[in-house]
């Protein structure tokens, strides 16, 4: 029989924060593949683990996954952990999950710590709907990210790195405007903080602070109500006949594009349907 693949979260900060079922699977698996090995066996060593650990992260994912792959074939079980948190957010163990299931290796998820969530609930912001975004790209993808967010009414959720804080606060204002946000660093640590503010004062904060230690940004995401205002203020600009041919291009029924029309500028179908008449009668 094929081994498996086990997919372990650990702790973000707090070594307490490991649940009693990973330490046991990270016992009794044959192997632990590593993100960097020389940071996990300060964690394997505390919990007194000796189960050998071979390294798996971005730069040998591929080559690497396949490796594991044979060995789980062979009916080795495996368990992967990151230096931090849940593995396959924001780190290569979403291909390594996805080879599995192409092999027809078994994988399971072991709940447990993730900074996202964690920043999320510690917030303040609304929770029931959010974009996670992990850290953006430096290059010219991260300007169309952050044009995609501009109208994301969903509350986002990014990482950075402290040396890039400051320029990615300013690129969040620039583009998203000033919005109310909860910068989150050192979570789950002795010198955990959640800065309840907004961009514009985090810019301001850091003028004279420098930026330490990993951070997770939780930005409120575009009001609903500023949307359907703002959608609504366009559709006037044009003519509702304007506005009538749009959706019927577009292969709608002209009963179709009535409705569409009225939701669209806050009528009711009536209304539009009695303007066209008139139209057509001047």
């Amino acid at each position: 029989m094929s081994g498996k693949l086990y997919l372990c979260a650990t702790p973000i900060g707090n070594l307490e924060d490991i649940t009693l079922r990973v330490l046991r699977t990270l016992k009794e698996v044959d192997l632990i593949a590593a993100e960097d090995t020389r940071n996990s066996i300060k964690l394997l060593n505390h919990f007194d683990i000796k189960t050998p650990m071979t390294s798996y992260h971005e730069y040998n994912k591929i080559d690497k996954a396949y490796v594991l792959i044979s060995k789980m074939q062979e009916g080795q079980n495996i368990a992967l952990i990151t230096d931090a948190g849940t593995p396959g957010i924001s780190d290569p163990g979403e291909e390594l999950a996805a080879m599995c299931y192409e092999a027809g290796i078994e994988v399971t998820s072991l709940p447990g710590p993730a900074a996202c969530i964690t920043a999320l609930t510690l917030s303040g912001l609304p929770t029931r709907r959010f974009a996670f975004e992990a850290f953006l790209p430096a290059d010219k993808k991260k300007k169309l990210i952050l044009e995609e967010l501009k109208n994301e009414t969903r509350t986002i959720i990014l990482y950075e790195a402290p040396h890039r804080l400051v320029r990615t606060l300013e690129e969040l204002k620039e583009t998203l405007g000033n919005r109310r946000m909860t910068l989150c660093r050192e979570l789950t640590k002795r010198h955990e903080t959640a800065f309840h503010t907004t961009i514009e004062e985090l810019i301001l904060y850091y003028q004279t602070e420098k930026p330490l230690g990993e951070c997770v940004l939780v930005i409120e995401g575009r009001s609903r109500q500023e949307m359907e205002e703002k959608q609504k203020a366009s559709w006037e600009k044009i003519t509702i006949e304007e506005h009538m041919e749009i959706y019927e291009n577009q292969g709608h029924s002209r009963k179709e594009a009535m409705k569409m029309v009225a939701n669209d500028r806050g009528m009711t179908k009536r209304d539009v349907y009695q303007y066209l008449i008139n139209k057509t009668e001047e």
